[in-house]
């Protein structure tokens, strides 16, 4: 039998106390409990921003790694701590600890809090026990459960999909009063695959990224640290590195520019690699070190907050040569620094994409097409006026792409599930 070590009692001991705060603390006016999952500081901080800006009184169930100085401050809003980080090198019983003393303490606060309406941004740890045991204890206290759905069937898009996969997800499905989604084809999805009612489901556009700094730097400057020097068009791909993103095609892309003479572009490939993907990335990389080590710059490590704007603002365009995919945040987070997209022409891309103004679109799996649209790119007037192409890229997004929009459409279901709730 495996004893949790004294770090583990300890956050044990923290979690159950910040609950417990959190109950002696509570005040009627808490409408909404946002369950976070620990993950996505991004979308957490900007819808709870959103929603606490209309009034709406929200517990934010996170950990350390969503929490922010902003959330202490705002009115409408109380950030509670479930889960404390641990060492990088912490060994698997501190882990597990750490996990269990999160959902033991989600358990206790659910059953105790006043929020009639529970709303999953994302499931945690154990996904299928989210899916079914947390569904069915949520709808046994009689909660009424609003979830963001931010892929339908993630299984299917990383190509590990199976049986069990999928009638789980059926259970969370039919389990919740409504679900949102970022695109219209994710909803016939849904519905289609899943036999969910389409009324009980709404479409909110994907949200500007505007959780990350943006400071004073310049793109010349950002260009500098970076290593990249005057006259060189820097090629960003940005993001997780897995199999479905095709960076491997990006790379064959690349070859090809090169072949042609463009000894002036760089690639820069900045993202964290996925956990189980190592041989993927050792190909990759071979790939890089045997043919392009010159030209390229890669950093397959977690890019820091701090950091991303550095990325996005000495990149002349931003590659995304997804295989598959639903909807991107990271296309968004480009648009937020005024940056334009050269996608591939799957999920939604072409819906967000308008080709001349905020990016071109190329074909799948297809490194010559990729390679025109690169070169088509570099050769427009969006590239040449890319320093005033900037800020009318950020405004296009941000009318099309509010947090204000988003919270619109989310307290709209809010009132309804209240209603029912009644």
């Amino acid at each position: 039998m495996i004893y949790p070590s004294s770090f583990a009692r300890e956050s044990l001991a923290k979690s159950f106390e910040a609950e417990k705060s959190a109950s002696l603390d509570s005040t009627v006016g808490t409408d909404i409990s946002l369950l976070t999952g620990c993950k996505d500081k991004p979308y957490v901080f900007g819808l709870a921003r959103a929603l606490a800006l209309k009034g709406v009184h929200l517990d934010v169930i996170g950990s350390d790694e969503i929490d922010s100085p902003e959330f202490h401050r705002a009115e409408n809003l109380r950030f509670l701590n479930f889960r404390t980080s641990y060492e990088s090198d912490a060994n698997f019983a501190h882990k597990l600890w750490n996990v269990l003393a999160y959902y033991a303490t989600l358990v206790r606060y659910v059953a105790r809090s006043s929020p009639a309406i529970l709303h999953i941004l994302w499931n945690d740890k154990f996904e299928f026990f989210d899916r079914t045991i947390l569904m069915l204890y949520y709808k046994i206290l009689g909660k009424r459960i609003a979830l963001t759905a931010h892929n339908v069937n993630q299984g299917k898009r990383d190509a590990n999909d199976s049986w069990f996969n999928r009638v789980t997800l059926k259970i969370q499905y039919r389990c919740c009063d409504h679900i949102f989604v970022h695109t219209q084809k994710m909803k016939e999805e849904l519905c289609e695959q899943f036999a969910v009612a389409a009324d009980a489901v709404s479409v909110v556009r994907f949200p500007i990224n505007n959780a990350l700094p943006d400071t004073e730097l310049t793109s010349a400057e950002a260009k500098r640290r970076l290593g990249l020097r005057n006259g060189e068009w820097a090629i960003l791909f940005f993001g997780r590195i897995r199999p479905y993103k095709g960076v491997q095609h990006l790379l064959a892309a690349f070859r090809v520019l090169l072949a042609k003479g463009k000894s002036n572009y760089r690639l820069i490939v900045a993202g964290e690699p996925i956990k189980g993907c190592e041989s993927y990335l050792r190909e990759v990389q071979s790939s890089v070190e045997k043919n392009l080590a010159q030209q390229i710059i890669w950093r397959a490590q977690f890019i820091p907050d701090a950091d991303v704007e550095m990325y996005l603002k000495a990149a002349d365009v931003l590659v995304l040569p997804y295989k598959e995919i639903f909807q991107s945040g990271v296309l968004f987070l480009a648009y937020a620094f005024g940056l334009p997209v050269i996608a591939t022409d799957v999920g939604s891309f072409r819906e967000e994409i308008v080709e001349g103004s905020t990016g071109f679109l190329c074909k799948p799996e297809d490194p010559e097409d990729m390679a025109r649209a690169i070169e088509n790119y570099f050769a427009s007037d969006l590239f040449r006026d890319l320093s005033v192409r900037r800020q009318e890229i950020k405004d296009y997004a941000n009318t099309r792409h509010s947090w204000h929009a988003v919270a619109e459409v989310t307290c709209s279901v809010y009132a309804n599930l209240g209603r029912g709730a009644l």
